[in-house]
């Protein structure tokens, strides 16, 4: 164990950027950044002004933004080959975003100055010493990034290490080893930083890439060798196979190794942040994602879940509350009674194992998995279908009738669907129609149009993913489906369930059990906030 400090450098902004499919806003950019000062890293490297009008853009309105806890950087190349460093576009650029920290990167591996630069190895070296220099004579914090330096150091060790010299001597506050390609084995990157760590001393950094899945593990064993400042992104995201996953290695410093890496209280919002991070970037968070993932503290076996009652640490490394995350069991056909009682107790705390209820509930499950219904993945189904067992359950709506339509257009650009929705909300009837991109979307669109009006909290909930299973193809076109659909309010997620022989009918099922289940628990909150 230990007290050094380690230094987070959050890069979800830039190198996560650059990650298929990934595209920010400007105020997406602000909202991450914001998040991520809450969190309590160290940096946050947000764009690269010198080659994104929006980066720029960014910059300028960060500085109406108050950052409690983060140093924003901004990133960019040394200067060109054979051009004076204040004559530099990009240089020039970096000075204009003002912020405290510039973050440079330049080549540290002799092919790629070579092949990819087409300059002289000199050449380098002085694009390094002279961009560093100016940069420090303009008063900023300059991290310097050695790209590719791994991959350097194993064909000219000599070279790689006369690039991070040169940039210590001009001034550089950090020396930052990159596994660019992320290819190094842990070995290599043990071995590397111990020799660094060895010659030069003083704020290194690691910063690595997932292409080989030792990102994670790399950026630990080079904290073990006497790096104190990691690079990565909130999520992993990034180009290729993505970045270093900051998500685990943060908990995992702080918790496993002893490291002073953010403060304590804020890694309770750790699962939080991630996937407010993720909802921004639109991506599902795979769902066994170490400990910010919806199964990172999942039990299903039976007696799993008997000893993790009885010890949480017979079968978990740390308590999920520490990181904000939550403790499940899984509601399935290897489900016993203490499992169905523990997820009746989160609800209606005083019923006891002796009580009635457990025996209908846990009936009522066989008789619905019976059917095709799997509720391991489908906690907002199951609480309702609790309540509506025991009692303890009032519709939000009733539905009069729905109807869906398909239609070829006559210019054959796409396929639409439209609904058309009659509900009933406290004795007011609410008639919508929408169009949608099949069925289900015009559903789930119509319904909530007409819902809004009577409940506008819903307008903050939308589908997140949508999973059609087929239970019997046996039966061809006329097998039982089932849908499994999840949803998001931005802050939490939750999943529902829906079985029929008609795909649309499963998805209604689905559907409604979700947008009950927010009502329900928004209801419990305003409860628990006045009593």
């Amino acid at each position: 164990m230990s007290n050094r400090r380690i230094e987070i450098f959050d890069s979800t902004l830039r190198d996560g950027a650059q990650g298929e499919d990934i595209s920010f806003s400007l105020e997406d950019k602000i909202k991450v950044a914001v998040a991520l000062d809450d969190m309590g890293v160290s940096y946050i490297e947000a764009g690269n002004p010198g080659s994104n009008p929006k980066d720029m853009e960014f910059f300028k309105r960060m500085k109406e933004v108050d950052l409690k806890n983060s140093k924003l950087a901004a990133f960019g190349a040394t200067r060109k080959a054979n051009i004076k460093v204040e004559d530099d576009i990009n240089i020039k650029s970096l000075i204009k975003a003002e912020t405290d920290v510039i973050v440079i990167f330049g080549k540290a591996w002799d092919f790629q100055v070579k092949e990819i630069l087409k300059t002289s190895l000199q050449e380098n070296i002085n694009m390094i010493n002279d961009s560093i220099k100016y940069i420090k004579s303009k008063s900023k914090e300059v991290i310097f990034d050695a790209e590719h330096f791994f991959d350097g150091y194993k064909e000219n060790k000599a070279y790689a290490m006369e690039t991070i010299n040169t940039a210590k001597e001009a001034g550089a506050d950090v020396i930052v080893l990159c596994d660019t390609n992320g290819g190094t084995l842990p070995s290599e990157i043990r071995d590397i930083s111990k020799d660094v760590m060895k010659s030069i001393g003083g704020r290194v950094g690691i910063h690595c890439h997932n292409d080989i899945g030792m990102a994670i593990s790399n950026s630990i064993i080079a904290v073990e060798e006497g790096i104190c400042h990691v690079q990565g992104t909130f999520i992993g995201v990034g180009e290729r196979c993505g970045n270093a996953n900051l998500s685990a290695i943060i908990p995992t410093l702080q918790f496993k190794m002893g490291f002073e890496v953010i403060p304590q209280e804020r890694l309770a919002n750790l699962t939080k942040t991630s996937r407010f991070i993720s909802e921004i970037l639109n991506i599902n968070l795979s769902d066994n994602i170490p400990y910010i993932g919806a199964s990172a503290f999942a039990h299903k076996g039976g007696m799993h879940i008997d000893a993790v009652c009885k010890s949480s640490k017979s079968y978990e490394h740390i308590k999920p509350e520490l990181i904000g995350n939550d403790r499940r069991f899984l509601v399935s056909e290897v489900s016993g009674k203490s499992t169905i009682l523990k997820e009746i107790q989160k609800i209606f705390p005083n019923i006891t194992r002796e009580s009635e209820e457990v025996e209908k509930i846990t009936n009522r499950l066989k008789e619905l998995e019976y059917e095709g219904y799997k509720f391991e993945g489908a906690e907002g189904t199951v609480e309702l279908l609790i309540r509506k067992t025991i009692g303890k359950y009032k519709p939000f709506f009733k539905l009069n009738h729905f109807k869906t339509i398909g239609e070829q257009p006559w210019n054959n650009k796409y396929f639409t669907s439209t609904a058309l929705i009659n509900i009933t909300v406290d004795g007011k009837n609410k008639m919508t129609a929408s169009e949608g991109d099949g069925p289900v979307n015009a559903l789930d669109k119509a319904l909530r149009e007409a819902l809004e009006s009577f409940y506008p909290q819903l307008k903050e909930v939308r589908l997140v993913d949508y999973k059609v299973r087929v239970l019997d193809s046996e039966s061809a076109t006329g097998a039982k489906v089932r849908v499994l659909i999840e949803s998001t309010d931005g802050i939490e997620n939750w999943s529902t369930v829906g079985v029929s022989r008609d795909v649309v009918q499963a998805s209604w099922i689905a559907l409604v059990d979700s947008l009950e289940y927010k009502l329900i628990k928004d209801i419990e909150k305003t409860v628990r906030m006045y009593f």
